[in-house]
């Protein structure tokens, strides 16, 4: 029966002390950039619901208000809770005449919380942008 050298005793503790915390540092990497991941997908949907919903619209205020209820709802659908949330929809080009193309462009940046998986202080939420453009009916009267 082999004896361990004196001089291998406790190597395995102090293996062990290095490697965990580099271990966990990658568990919370590898679950922060899923989060972020998820949200930008739940980002891109948001976008592109209130762009439709703003370009179906006949003005731009309507437009405006339903880009945000749109945004909001697509994210409350997906399970994303926002730190801050900005929509920011573009309908000048309702102001253009019928018969002339015309789009609205809806912008959502949202603030996703790592606070609850980051152990490092300077670790802080992160942000999320999508932009999408909807075209608004050529033919459609708008004002």
């Amino acid at each position: 029966m082999s004896h361990p050298r004196p001089r291998d005793r406790g190597s395995v503790s102090v293996e062990l002390a290095i490697v965990t915390p580099a271990f966990l540092m990658l568990i919370v990497l590898a679950t922060m950039v899923g989060r972020v991941a998820v949200a930008h997908t739940a980002v891109a949907v948001a976008a592109h619901d209130a762009a439709r919903a703003a370009s179906i619209s006949r003005d731009a205020a309507t437009a405006d208000r339903r880009a945000g209820e749109a945004a909001r709802t697509a994210l409350a659908d997906q399970d994303l809770a926002c730190e801050e949330l900005r929509v920011d929809p573009d309908s000048s080009q309702f102001a253009r005449p019928v018969g002339e193309p015309a789009s609205v462009t809806v912008t959502i940046s949202c603030r996703v919380s790592m606070s609850d998986i980051a152990i490092l202080p300077f670790v802080d939420g992160r942000w999320v942008t999508a932009t999408f453009v909807s075209p608004i009916d050529t033919w459609r009267g708008r004002s």
